[in-house]
């Protein structure tokens, strides 16, 4: 073979070799650019799963799922039992965070947490024994409203009308619903002829928190008489003793609720209600005309105490056919343990001071004293 057949061959070698070479090169860019992308893909994948299970399972959620904690319980056996009850998404991703946020002694009891509620929630409520939650917005009933005055807040406070509210519980259906779920608190006697609002004073006077921008009426309405039957049922062994209705100590502590003010004492007053009604005379309480007149005065006029209406405790002995408003805890207790006293009639001065009397005539004495001089 002479020279130049061994450099033509050289340089054919060196030709296949720069080709193999850009071939590997273009196998090694692809498979680079696959990993890369892959990795992309993957790394995509993590991070919108991991930003998933950081939010809640569902914000829109309303109901609660009881959880019991175990005593002892670490932070793996937690992340998982609240997986499992679906209140997480991840148990790995809620232990992960826990631990970044440098979260630890979490207390055993039995919680009712919600879907809705954040891992920043979750782990407030765990570490506290308490039910922590942000709401969308709140609502405050204060004591001593009618429904109609309700009403009128639940208007203010979220989408629904004052029509729409009072249309919801004068509605026979919504009321015969009540009924059966709260069949202790809402019974027959709401349904007497003479009762002007079936669901009156049934509604009980707190603050509500809600998690969802728009609840639904009934189940706002729903909570509300929710909550009056659970502070009705801690004295039902009370009632049973006394041997009084639940339809009974609602009005009785209606009435406390519209005579109070600021210095009331309402155990007193309910033992000048209950030694009226034992002597056989008639309550003689204004704030049952107010209602019998369907309208908010700040005197009682005497033409006023003969409107005829059942309502009227001038010209009707004994309770009211049904609650005038909605009564607190306060005024519900008072009914139930209502000082010992002879007294039969009291008043209230400018000031909000209350003064007992035993007879007609000490009463019209300090009437003239605290009211009349004081004009």
């Amino acid at each position: 073979m002479n020279n130049g057949s061994k450099k033509q061959e050289m340089f054919s070698k060196m030709q296949e070799r720069k080709s193999e070479v850009k071939v590997v090169r273009k196998i090694v860019a692809i498979v680079a650019i696959a990993l890369v992308l892959i990795l992309g893909i993957v790394g995509l994948i993590g991070y919108n799963y991991v930003k998933s299970a950081l939010k809640p399972v569902d914000p829109d959620a309303t109901k609660t799922i009881a959880v019991e904690v175990p005593i002892g319980s670490g932070l793996s056996s937690i992340s998982t039992l609240l997986e499992k009850k679906g209140l997480i998404k991840d148990a790995r991703v809620f232990k992960y965070y826990a631990k970044f946020k440098n979260e630890s002694q979490f207390q055993a009891g039995k919680y009712d947490l919600s879907q809705s509620m954040t891992l920043d929630e979750l782990i407030k409520s765990l570490k506290t024994g308490k039910v922590y939650r942000t709401p969308v917005f709140a609502m405050t009933i204060p004591e001593g409203l009618t429904l109609e005055q309700i009403g009128n807040i639940v208007e203010k406070k979220t989408p629904y009308t004052q029509k729409e509210f009072m249309d919801l519980v004068t509605s026979d259906t919504f009321v015969q619903q009540m009924k059966a779920k709260y069949p202790e608190l809402v019974t027959d006697a709401v349904l007497a002829d003479n009762i002007r609002y079936d669901l009156e004073g049934y509604l009980f006077p707190a603050t509500y928190s809600y998690f969802e921008e728009k609840p639904t009426l009934e189940s706002i309405v729903d909570e509300m008489v929710g909550a009056m039957d659970k502070v009705v049922k801690n004295y039902s062994d009370a009632l049973t003793e006394k041997q009084m209705s639940v339809h009974q100590l609602i009005t009785f502590a209606s009435l406390l609720e519209e005579e109070a003010t600021a210095q009331t004492d309402r155990e007193t007053i309910a033992s000048v209600f209950y030694n009226r009604i034992n002597q056989g005379m008639p309550l003689q309480t204004d704030p049952t005309v107010l209602y019998a007149l369907g309208s908010h005065k700040d005197r009682v006029l005497y033409k006023d105490l003969e409107v005829d209406n059942a309502y009227n405790t001038y010209k009707n002995k004994g309770l009211p056919p049904g609650p005038i408003a909605g009564a607190g805890k306060t005024s519900i207790e008072a009914v139930l343990n209502p000082s010992e006293t002879d007294y039969l009639f009291f008043l209230a001065d400018k000031q909000g001071v209350n003064h007992f009397s035993k007879t007609y005539d000490e009463h019209l004495q300090k009437e003239q004293k605290y009211l009349r001089n004081a004009e």
